[in-house]
């Protein structure tokens, strides 16, 4: 089972997921950063009203080939009940994408929404199959009974029990 954890995050939280997910299930771990960073006054203003019209970022790396991978694991933070503009343009950018199964996962405050399936759905126009999906509030990030349930997704996705 090879994963790719492809990710964002503004304040960590995401990313200590990300990583716990990267350290059951190995694989390559992918932090992906807006090309112009926001500031914590852009992040609300700029970052959430881009994020509400599902627009991207430029981001770095420019490219993700998730062709060597047998699936596809994705993390974002929720800004104004969406994925960050910077996972939307992770989803614009990958490539090798088509027939992969992924596994989504978005962490928040409060309440998450529409954000994974709006994310679920742009995954879908690139032909990769969603596998599960996973709301970590802020209750739940540090509760290892949600982020095992996650895990176990990630390897049963993966081919792995």
């Amino acid at each position: 089972m090879r994963v790719i954890t492809i990710f964002y995050s503004y304040s960590g939280i995401t990313r200590g997921i990300a990583e716990k997910i990267q350290e059951a299930c190995g694989g390559d771990l992918v932090e992906v950063k807006a090309v112009t960073p926001y500031s914590t006054i852009t992040a609300y203003s700029l970052g959430c009203y881009r994020a509400m019209k599902g627009e991207c970022d430029e981001i770095e790396p420019a490219s993700i080939d998730v062709s060597a991978s047998d699936s596809i694991v994705i993390g974002t933070p929720v800004w104004a009940f969406r994925a960050t503009p910077a996972i939307n343009g992770a989803v614009e950018a990958l490539t090798g994408c088509e027939g992969k199964t992924a596994v989504l996962f978005a962490t928040c405050g409060g309440m998450a929404k529409d954000t994974l399936p709006f994310l679920a759905e742009a995954l879908a126009a690139k032909d990769v199959r969603i596998a599960g999906e996973y709301v970590f509030d802020k209750n739940d990030v540090g509760d290892s009974d949600t982020i095992d349930a996650l895990i176990a997704a990630v390897k049963f996705a993966g081919g792995s029990d």
